[in-house]
């Protein structure tokens, strides 16, 4: 009986991973097929021959190597930056004692209930008044810090014991040093979760930079891509080979930071 539960508990656990990959798989596939055998039924389950035509088509159609590099440089600075902001943040919030601290931590929390689009309207006033208009500067400021950085950082940092950080103080070592050489090591599990969840949502933002850049040298890749949907005819397949630029590096990312992601979200489970 124990055998069959195994069983069968695996084999719902490979449907699963089946319909998760299919979409992945079925992208793979159509970016080497024409536009009229993707849209066909059944869909096609083989690759095909027209890879390097799709390529050619959209190369000659958008900048698409333009868009890949400036989502590249966004993505990378807003998880350098949101990684320092958090991290010093949720350094403050759990280790340091002042006044108002519980109620500005809820205040940060409270921003975490704010729906996305409701700050689209006063962030753009607020760029226009700043000059940062089309201007990838205005892509990466408000995405600096995060509620959800902060809270993930503060509770990671209560699973360091005070005791260390009192001890390097009775030592003679300053508040930066015991930051960068001392705490933050301990944290590199967490740094790459948070790391690959920042990139990840960098990477994929569509609504802020469709709003706030209005030159085509100035678009990210999902940006770039929507503009492949024409007024009465889409190629899919061009789609499929510009959605492969989008999905790679977020895969390479994961998969490489894969293990330091679990660890990192888990690790914060514990508390002093």
């Amino acid at each position: 009986m124990t055998k069959f539960r195994t069983s069968l508990i695996y084999a719902f656990l490979l449907i699963g991973a089946l319909m998760c990959l299919y979409p992945l798989i079925f992208m793979m596939i159509a970016a080497t097929r024409a536009s009229g055998d993707i849209l066909s039924f059944p869909p096609p389950f083989t690759f095909g021959d027209f890879f390097t035509q799709n390529y050619e088509s959209l190369h000659q159609r958008i900048s698409i190597g333009t868009a890949f590099w400036n989502s590249t440089k966004i993505a990378c600075i807003s998880t350098i930056l949101n990684l320092f902001v958090s991290s010093t943040a949720g350094y403050g919030f759990a280790k340091f004692e002042f006044k108002f601290k519980n109620i500005l931590f809820v205040l940060v929390l409270i921003t975490m209930m704010l729906p996305t689009y409701a700050r689209l309207i006063p962030l753009y006033r607020m760029m226009n008044t700043l000059g940062l208009v089309n201007t990838h500067t205005a892509v990466i400021l408000p995405d600096i810090a995060t509620a959800f950085g902060i809270f993930l950082m503060r509770q990671n940092f209560y699973a360091i014991p005070t005791s260390i950080i009192e001890s390097a103080r009775i030592d003679g070592a300053g508040e930066w040093f015991i930051f960068f050489k001392i705490v933050l090591p301990l944290m590199i599990p967490s740094l790459s979760a948070l790391g690959i969840y920042v990139f990840m949502s960098q990477w994929s933002n569509f609504t802020w930079p469709l709003i706030i850049l209005n030159s085509e040298n100035m678009y990210t890749i999902p940006v770039t891509l929507s503009t492949l949907r024409g007024d009465t005819r889409i190629d899919y397949g061009q789609l499929m080979v510009g959605a492969s630029y989008a999905v790679l590096p977020i895969l390479v990312t994961f998969f490489t930071l894969q293990r330091y992601f679990i660890a990192g979200m888990t690790s914060g489970a514990v508390k002093e």
